[in-house]
């Protein structure tokens, strides 16, 4: 089963609570047991793309019984910049898919997503982006004459966030209990000496 992942959070001792999206069932959780640091690094990095073999699905919670990455990333693992986008992606996924059904759509965009921000040399708007099309996925498209704000190419660092707060804004008004994400602070800094 493709999944990518959403985020890893201990459970236990021994287990870990992996939250995914999936290509065939949506958003999904599974147990992954016996975990250590290095193991868990890159497979279950956020966004990862990964090829899970699982137990008990369609249980309350399944677990992982095998996994390897899909798609082996040449520099998220290694650029902060592109690190704190994918946390940031992800954070929003994880925030806005909330249930169990499938959509290749959805899928296949944050698919492509991942490879651009792994291969762009323009990582700094690949969220911008991201957030511009995942509207149009979840039905809220942006309207480019009411908000061309919203869709613009943004100009500079200042224009980056502004045009970050605008999206937030937009998503906030469609989708019900949506909080900003806690990575947005961390894109800031990361991003604070670019042009």
């Amino acid at each position: 089963m493709l999944a990518v992942i959403l985020s890893l959070r201990p459970y236990s001792d021994r287990a870990n609570i992996v939250h995914t999206y999936t290509r065939a069932c949506g958003r999904m959780n599974y147990m992954v047991y016996g975990l250590g640091k290095k193991k868990s690094s890159a497979l279950y990095a956020p966004l990862s793309l990964v090829e899970m073999e699982v137990s008990g699905q369609g249980k309350a919670m399944g677990s992982v019984r095998e996994a390897h990455l899909a798609y082996v990333p040449q520099r998220i693992g290694t650029d902060m910049r592109r690190q704190t986008v994918a946390l940031f992606i992800a954070e929003v996924l994880y925030r806005t898919l909330r249930h169990p059904m499938g959509d290749e759509g959805l899928f296949d965009l944050i698919a492509a997503t991942v490879r651009l921000l792994d291969n762009t040399e323009q990582p700094e708007n690949v969220h911008l982006a991201f957030l511009i099309r995942l509207a149009e996925q979840l039905g809220f498209a942006i309207n480019e004459d009411e908000h061309p704000e919203l869709v613009g190419q943004p100009n500079g660092r200042k224009g980056r966030q502004e045009q970050l707060r605008g999206l937030c804004q937009y998503f906030a008004q469609h989708i019900d209990g949506w909080q900003d994400p806690l990575s947005m602070d961390v894109l800031a800094e990361v991003f604070a000496f670019g042009k």
